[in-house]
């Protein structure tokens, strides 16, 4: 099937009793055993629900994996696949990514034996010096959050392979529908759903999906033994914005242009951060390897005051965390999604305090534009 059917159709079918078109929501914890060790497949729903069951299909099929795993937040998804880790193991990780996962890495695997090197995956020569007998992980966002960094994730699985570690990609700031890191190499595919899959606000859930079958046993293992999963009616709205997926992203692309082309032009805008432009030292890696550039765009003024002064000058784009949905916001990363990463850290890997990044929502482009023209005047 093509990519805009199975956004609609994958993993699911009606309701076998009523026929319903969309999937049920299944709100039960609990179900009858038609006797001592049989059952019709569902135990108890932590281990198994059919609401959970078509979502986690739906992603698989997108992401031309053969399983997925859904869990209670983006986040909860990085942790189980952190525990296909033990002790001593070393995980080559991108030095620019979600603050949050940082702040994991640091504060709860590495005191317990996982040792984390932080490095620009970008730099494929960087890569291979760092590697060493114990990696068995390579971790990397492409692009990267929030300054946008691009790696080549078929080189990056060629780097892991040759030292039989696995290559982990966060995708969720383009989606299967820009990209897919399963065809180019990588072991598995993470996602904050609460972003662009759900695409609403209106939820929290992540997911991982994979195509090793070793891989999935360990994290369907991990999924129900910590039980880190998501309600059933939190797949199914995540599984309603899925179905929207196919429209909402040209759209998010669009208008990500457009605003990256008027912030790149204004005086008060010292750098721009958006790898559609043909400067931008990802380019030709993103051509190569997606169908398109998102809808993120990241861009400094000159200092915090001015920073400041255009964040709270938005009235379209709202100052808020998170990003990905159908709504416009912009986000100070030093002072809210990146701030459990120390200022010498931060100020390392480029993005200061002059940083704003813009989730670009589906409303009028030029609105938008008159409003961030507004705000850094």
């Amino acid at each position: 099937m093509g990519f805009d059917t199975d956004v609609i159709h994958a993993g699911q079918r009606p309701d076998p009793v009523t026929g319903a078109v969309s999937m049920p929501i299944y709100q039960t914890s609990t179900y009858v055993q038609e006797s001592i060790g049989r059952h019709k497949g569902y135990e108890y729903a932590r281990s198994q629900n059919p609401t959970r069951e078509a979502y986690e299909r739906c992603v698989a099929a997108l992401e031309g994996g053969t399983e997925a795993f859904a869990f209670a937040s983006g986040l909860a998804s990085i942790s189980a696949v952190v525990k296909l880790l033990k002790a001593g193991d070393h995980v080559i990780a991108a030095d620019n990514m979600y603050g949050g996962t940082y702040r994991m890495f640091e504060t709860i695997y590495r005191p317990l034996g996982v040792h984390f090197e932080y490095l620009d995956t970008s730099d494929l020569t960087a890569v291979r010096a760092a590697m060493r007998a114990e990696t068995r992980m390579v971790f990397t966002e492409t692009p990267t959050n929030p300054m946008m960094i691009v790696s080549d994730i078929a080189a990056l699985a060629e780097i892991a392979k040759a030292q039989e570690a696995t290559l982990v990609v966060d995708n969720t700031f383009l989606t299967p529908y820009f990209q897919r890191p399963l065809a180019l190499g990588a072991d598995v595919v993470l996602h904050s759903a609460t972003k662009y899959l759900n695409g609403h606000a209106d939820v929290v859930s992540g997911i991982a999906t994979t195509a090793n079958a070793e891989i999935a046993e360990r994290l369907r293992f991990v999924q129900n033994a910590e039980g880190a999963v998501p309600g059933p009616n939190d797949c199914f709205l995540a599984l309603r914005g899925i179905k929207t997926l196919a429209v909402r992203m040209p759209r998010h692309e669009s208008n990500a242009r457009r605003v990256a082309e008027f912030v790149r032009d204004h005086p008060r805008v010292a750098a721009v951060h958006y790898p559609g432009f043909e400067d931008h030292p990802g380019y030709e890696i993103s051509r190569r390897q997606t169908n398109g550039f998102g809808g993120m765009v990241a861009f400094d003024v000159s200092n915090f005051d001015q920073a400041q002064a255009v964040a709270s000058g938005l009235k379209i784009f709202q100052l808020a965390e998170s990003l990905g949905g159908i709504e416009s916001l912009v986000c100070h990363p030093a002072s809210m999604t990146h701030a459990a990463v120390p200022r010498a850290e931060r100020e390392k890997r480029g993005f200061t305090d002059n940083l704003l990044r813009l989730s670009v929502g589906i409303e009028d482009p030029d609105d938008l534009i008159e409003d961030l023209r507004r705000a850094l005047s």
